[in-house]
């Protein structure tokens, strides 16, 4: 399975509408629309699983391509990088 980062998507856009785009390059396994978490807006960018080849050849096709006005960015997903910080919890000032 290979995952494919979809980028710069119209507001608008639902997992149907993605899923149904990606599948003229083959079985599309699972599509995930990112969400903020207070707000539940979309934040324009998602995920989407496929076959290593047909994943591949979607890529090729999709990325620059136009939807909703929009040229999305299409490429193969990187894993999240490690971010610094996060709250110490504990700490306290003496």
């Amino acid at each position: 399975m290979k995952t494919i980062y979809v980028g710069n998507l119209p507001f608008s856009s639902t997992q149907a509408e993605i899923s149904d785009l990606f599948s003229r390059f083959g079985t599309v396994h699972s599509v995930n629309l990112i969400s903020d978490r207070e707000t539940g807006r979309p934040r324009g960018f998602g995920f989407v699983e496929m076959d290593p080849e047909q994943a591949l050849a979607a890529i090729d096709a999709l990325n620059g391509t136009e939807l909703g006005g929009r040229s999305l960015r299409v490429n193969e997903a990187r894993g999240r990088e490690a971010r610094p910080g996060g709250g110490g919890g504990n700490y306290r000032r003496e």
